[in-house]
Formats: C-alpha cells, structure tokens, sequence
C-alpha cells in the first residue's frame, strides 16, 4: 500500500484486518490469497535485482532443481538421530479438566520436544494420518538444505493422508528452533501442529544446571497454553542454581516478557549465542512471532522466580518454591539489544561493500505495495553478500523471518548496533522503525521470507528469495492444494 493516501488505507483496512484476525478461515482463504498455480521459482514480473542486473532465476542453462538439494550420504560410523512425528486429528485432554479438538504431532501439542547435540545427522519420518488438508513440517530457524525446508508447493508437496516424508539434516549450529507446519501455517500452527527443536552445544559459552526450553502457544484462537499447560508452569529449581529458560514465541503476536525475582541474562537470540551479556533486571522483553529468547538465571536464596507475560497471565512459569516476587511495573524499561553485551569484530559492517542491496517497505499487509506470488523474488547468487533495507511504514509489529539463512542485524533507525553482535534468522519491526540486515548468500534454494505473524503471511506478507538458477518441480495454489503461508 506504499504511496496511497491515508483516506484509502482506512477504506481498504477493514475487510483486510478482519480477515487476519480470522486468519482468513470465512473470507474467501484460497481464492483470496492463491491463483489457480504459480511456479515460485519463475516469477519474473518485474523482479527485483537490487543495485545490478543478473539473469532471471531458472534462466540459466545449467539449471538446478531444489529437490537435488540434500545432505551429503551419512558416513561410516556416523551418528544419526531417528524420530518419527505423526500428525492426526485429536481430542486433547487438558490439565483442567477439559478437552479441545487439535491437531498433533503424536498426539500432543506442543509435539514431542526433539532434543540432538551439534553436528548430529537428523532424520524425521512425517506421517499424515488423517489432515485432509496435507501437511509439512518446517524447522523454523536452522540451516538445512533447501529440499528439507518443508516449504508447500516449494520444496515438496503437502503430505497427504496416510502418506509420508523423511526430512534429513545435519545439525550444523546448536541453539533453540521450533518446527511447525507450513502448509497454511496460519491454520495448522494455530490448531496445534507444532514443536520444540534443541540442537545443544558441544561446548557452551555459558554454564548451567538446569536446561529448560518453553512454547507460549495460543491454540484454536483461544487457549494460551505454556507447554501444553493451562494455568502456567511449575519447574524445579534450588537456590543457588544456574537455569537456562529457552522461551519460543509460537504465537503470532509480541511477546512482552519479564523476568521478576531475580537478574537475568539474555544469552541467546534466535538461538545465536550473544557475546558477553551483562545483567538485567526489571525489563520487559519483547519477543515476536517465531522468535527465541535463552535467559540465564541465577536463582535467589529463598523465594521462586516468576517468568511471564505482561498481558496474559496464563503464559508463565514459575522457578523453584517459595514467595511469589513482586511483580514488574508495567512502564518498566523495554530491553534493547542494540547496545547489549560486548562487541565483536566480524568484518560485517553495514558500509562494507554488498553485492546487492534490496529496500522491502513494510506496510499493514503487503510488501512494497504488493502481495504474496505478486511480489517480486530478491534474486541472488552464491557467494554474494546482500543487505536488505526493511521500513516499517504503518501497521502492526512485522516479525520478518528469512528461510535458510542467518542475517546479521547492521543498524536501526539508521545507527550502528554498539554492543554484541546479533545473527538471527528474524528481526521484529514495530511501526516507524528501520533495520538494515545482512547475509552472505552461501546456502543455495528457494527461499521464504515473510511476516511471522501468520496471520500477516496468510493475508500477503510472503515473497521470496531466489538464488539464480535454481528451480521446482513443485507448484503453489488451488490447482496443486499446497497452500504456504
């Protein structure tokens, strides 16, 4: 909507808003999002190509397809971690007392916490039993190649009922991730097909006694569950102890998070190690859609520490017993990683030189003006360095979420970050901001980015970032059924 007046903004927002906050389940889903079919990897319409010209994707003679795009075979001796996930139809029985119809891997939602060591190969076999819509699972955050991304109608098909799919990677960079659909992610993530991904260090920066990692997950637009648990959670901890809270983001909406009872530490983002953290006491946290924020807690000599939502109660957890800490003050200060932790030398800088460089305006649904498949793919090539330039211009906080890739936050608002480096796979944008983002083009596919409130991508927020010469055999829309959000 870049460069229409305000007037017609207004006129157009109400039947757009509405639809997403009804993640578009009575308002035309299919026919208002998807054509009949588009092949993702060939949407030449004026396609973007930052500050140079270079070949189409899918051109070049020596084309290749993603699906090609694998792990190298295991080696002798290798280690290979095994998991098997079952979506299905479900009546989950709360800790209420109450039950709600889901959708689960294996029966609960969240699915089974998959916990691996780095440099592990990872395989997991997806069954459909019984969602008729298809499915897919997507491991939000790792470094995978480009056929295991789980992307509908990009990197494979939905996965019927009573099919199947094995998903196989090597797990290159410990940190927390999460998996979940992307086949009308908007959907099936919100009905419950979700999970936790671990991938643990060989060796950590940080030492702790107690390893914890937590989903706040709203399911069927209703129920905010923490773990699967309706009142909160209760985890052990004793005094004197170091607990490392692994918090994942699983709705689609910021997080405002605090910490009371105790300092704390952010060590992580989007399970990137931060390079000397210092103590925090009394901040909100905000966390967006699909973010993770590690915190390390040193727990006090008497009391419990209470780690919880600004605004929903029933997302929270409680460390170790004793009296309840007097709560944040809701004007507390919002923590800022701009200036956060020690700084680190890497090269990356936001004057370097960059072999092409792409401005994405951020509007209330859209991507420079434009929507889903109707957005212009960033072209890339390997090996070039890329910076994206994102403005926010109107609307609601943007979670912008890049598939494959590790970006290095450069600036905000136009100034240098001064403390710790930040790599993430996301960077959450509330309105009227400005982020400069870097990334080396080593990881070659076709590649998501968009808004991970899913609500925003069902309703626009998705395009694309297409290495050259890569194409899919895959197809998005009606025609096909896989319907990514």
């Amino acid at each position: 909507m870049a460069g229409i007046g305000l007037k017609h903004k207004k006129s157009t927002l109400g039947i757009a808003a509405f639809c997403a906050l009804l993640l578009l389940t009575s308002c035309g889903y299919d026919e208002l999002r998807y054509p009949e079919e588009v092949d993702m990897s060939q949407m030449h319409h004026g396609a973007e190509h930052g500050d140079a010209s270079h070949p189409i994707a899918g051109e070049s003679t020596a084309a290749i397809s993603c699906t090609e795009l694998k792990e190298v075979k295991p080696a002798v001796g290798e280690q290979v971690r095994s998991f098997d996930l079952t979506a299905a139809n479900t009546v989950l029985n709360l800790d209420n007392g109450k039950k709600t119809e889901a959708w689960t891997f294996n029966g609960t939602s969240p699915g089974p916490e998959l916990r691996v060591k780095e440099g592990e190969r990872v395989k997991v076999t997806l069954t459909n039993r019984d969602i008729d819509e298809g499915v897919t699972i997507h491991w939000h955050g790792v470094i995978l190649p480009c056929s295991q991304d789980g992307v509908a109608g990009v990197t494979q098909d939905a996965i019927g009922p009573g099919e199947h799919f094995t998903y196989e990677f090597i797990a290159r960079h410990p940190g927390t991730y999460w998996y979940h659909s992307h086949q009308q992610s908007s959907v099936q993530a919100g009905k419950g097909l979700i999970g936790r991904l671990i991938v643990e260090p060989k060796q950590s920066d940080f030492t702790y006694d107690r390893d914890y990692a937590v989903t706040l997950q709203l399911l069927n637009e209703k129920l905010k569950l923490t773990n699967g648990h309706t009142d909160g959670l209760q985890l052990d901890a004793a005094p004197g102890e170091s607990i490392r809270l692994r918090l994942i983001n699983a709705y689609s909406e910021v997080q405002w998070i605090g910490v009371a009872g105790a300092d704390f530490r952010v060590i992580s983002i989007d399970g990137q190690d931060l390079n000397g953290p210092g103590k925090l006491r009394g901040q909100w946290i905000p966390i967006g859609g699909g973010q993770r924020y590690d915190v390390l807690i040193t727990m006090p000599s008497s009391g419990q520490v209470k780690v919880y939502s600004k605004e929903h109660k029933a997302w929270n957890i409680r460390l170790g017993k004793g009296p309840t800490p007097n709560p944040l003050s809701k004007d507390a200060p919002q923590f800022d990683f701009t200036d956060y932790g020690t700084p680190l030398e890497d090269g990356i800088t936001a004057d370097m030189k960059f072999d092409r460089v792409y401005d994405l305006k951020l509007g209330i649904l859209d991507i420079n003006g434009k929507k889903f498949h109707e957005i212009p793919p960033l072209l890339v090539k390997e090996g070039e360095w890329i910076k994206i330039r994102f403005k926010h211009t109107f609307g609601g906080p943007h979670p912008m979420h890049l598939h494959g890739h590790l970006f290095k936050i450069l600036t905000k608002n136009g100034k240098p970050l001064t403390g710790s480096p930040i790599y993430a796979d996301s960077v959450l944008l509330f309105s009227g901001e400005e982020y400069e983002v870097a990334f080396q083009a080593d990881n070659p596919g076709l590649w998501m980015e968009h808004c991970h409130n899913l609500g925003h991508a069902a309703n626009g927020m998705t395009m694309m970032v297409n290495y050259e010469g890569l194409t899919t055999p895959y197809r998005v829309g009606t025609k096909s059924g896989n319907l990514p959000d």
